[in-house]
């Protein structure tokens, strides 16, 4: 599968710490896209091709099963 992860972070114990610490928000930003709107577009259009993938791999399972 194409998953993505750019709407999510990717925590790690040392980042969450460093985070906490971080009283003036000096920290860069992760996974930042130009407007809500393109991180909206990014996210479907990720979710489709899933969805598409997903329906390619059933018709494939179902297409080898076939003849058993």
């Amino acid at each position: 599968m194409n998953q993505t992860d750019f709407l999510v972070s990717k925590p790690s114990f040392w980042a969450g710490m460093a985070r906490v610490l971080d009283l003036g928000c000096t920290l860069p930003s992760y996974n930042l896209s130009k407007s809500p709107e393109e991180a909206d577009r990014r996210a479907i259009t990720n979710d489709w091709a899933n969805v598409g993938q997903d329906i390619l791999h059933a018709i494939r399972e179902f297409s080898i099963g076939e003849g058993c």
